[in-house]
């Protein structure tokens, strides 16, 4: 892909959830009532041990361009850890995704195609949408866009909207671009709003999960003795 398009979307097209429930018993409530200022850290140090997370993401999907001779697809296989209930950042992440540019034949030159893959540093999810971030590794193509970009090991992100398709809308991608010498590099976890729709293909997010062969919670060792 030649430097004029320097694969920068359109500002349209680089123009993200968490929530929570409580339901309390009114035993609970009575509890709570009567319990020692020091039972809120206790609650507080169990949820935190809650053992450790996992996420993935998956997927190959092409994604909507205002020009609809232009194919970019996004494959990715993404991983990470958490430390538990809470971390919203994870403590380990790997994998790799890659962008891929195919721009049609015009003006009687041939088709051009210009793809980079990125070493994944971090994957953040929450519900259906998670955001991938990684430095650029390898450049294939024929066009030399991304020689600088992989120079540097530039840091692209990505945003993921993943529709469960019940009434959900579509899924949609978000997709930073470089960043050109000079300018600051993209934080880890950072990709804008996932606003371009998913038009092939698709991707399967698992977000936060127990890890295998860990409990999903640890059990109050008290409170288990004084029911026994």
């Amino acid at each position: 892909m030649p430097r004029t398009s320097g694969f920068r979307l359109p500002h349209c097209a680089v123009t993200f959830l968490a929530a929570s429930v409580a339901v309390a018993t009114t035993a609970g409530i009575a509890s709570a009532s009567t319990a020692p200022a020091s039972a809120p850290d206790r609650t507080a140090r169990a949820s935190a041990s809650s053992g450790p997370l996992v996420s993935s993401l998956k997927g190959h999907g092409r994604m909507a361009y205002p020009d609809p001779g232009h194919d970019i697809r996004i494959t990715v296989d993404a991983h990470a850890t958490f430390k538990g209930e809470g971390w919203t950042k994870p403590d380990k992440a790997w994998g790799t995704f890659r962008i891929h540019h195919r721009m049609p034949a015009a003006n009687g030159e041939p088709e051009k195609g210009n793809w980079g893959d990125f070493k994944v540093d971090c994957l953040t999810s929450g519900g259906p949408t998670a955001t991938v971030t990684g430095r650029l590794v390898r450049t294939g193509g024929n066009v030399d866009a991304w020689d600088d970009y992989l120079k540097r090991h530039v840091r692209m992100g990505i945003s993921f909207y993943v529709s469960d398709g019940k009434g959900s809308g579509p899924s949609r991608i978000g997709l930073s671009g470089g960043t050109e010498a000079g300018e600051p590099l993209l934080s880890k976890c950072m990709a804008p709003a996932a606003d371009s729709t998913v038009i092939e293909g698709g991707y399967s997010l698992k977000d936060r999960t127990s890890a295998p062969g860990v409990p999903a919670s640890v059990p109050d060792l008290g409170a288990l003795l004084e029911t026994s």
